[in-house]
């Protein structure tokens, strides 16, 4: 390699900084990147950057999910070297197996409750309507209650007894 384009590589390194590099790309077509760790022309030393080309580039328009748990993960930092192909089916196919137990012990529990429910082996939970909500002022009331009425001009500390308690004041 001649001289000169060592000193513009160099050259274009100090004001550009390094170019970034492609790591991988995901089932979906996502492309993941980074950018070394280099020092600017200040001195001023530049961390790892690391990054991701979406497929879909308006950004409100993804949801959980649509970038694999495991280049997620390199993004963030979490883990130094970027996931394989055969780690991430490897994973999918875990989880989905997971799933599949999940549902599968979730459908056993409800038939083994129902037939515990039948057998009288266990009190049936209790369904409680609810007449109104706790913060509204009249909770569980018919007809709301009277407001007690008072101005500044009048109000006494102490002065405001509740209902049914009579004259005397406990002190």
């Amino acid at each position: 390699m001649s001289r000169a384009v060592q000193v513009l590589r160099a050259l274009r390194l100090r004001l550009f900084g390094p170019a970034k590099e492609l790591v991988g790309t995901d089932q979906f077509g996502n492309k993941y990147y980074r950018v070394p760790k280099h020092e600017t022309r200040a001195g001023q030393i530049i961390p790892e950057r690391r990054f991701v080309e979406a497929v879909n580039s308006e950004a409100y328009r993804y949801e959980m999910g649509d970038f694999p748990t495991e280049w997620e993960a390199w993004i963030r930092k979490r883990r130094k070297d970027p996931p394989t192909i055969e780690e991430i089916l490897k994973n999918e196919s875990y989880r989905e197996e997971m799933k599949q137990k999940i549902k599968d012990v979730s459908e056993k529990d409800k038939l083994l409750q129902a037939k515990e429910y039948k057998e009288g082996l266990v009190a049936e939970p209790a369904h409680t309507q609810v007449k109104g909500h706790a913060s509204a002022p009249y909770y569980g009331k018919k007809e709301p209650s009277q407001d007690p009425m008072s101005t500044a001009n009048t109000f006494q500390p102490g002065s405001w007894m509740p209902p049914g308690s009579g004259s005397s004041h406990n002190k």
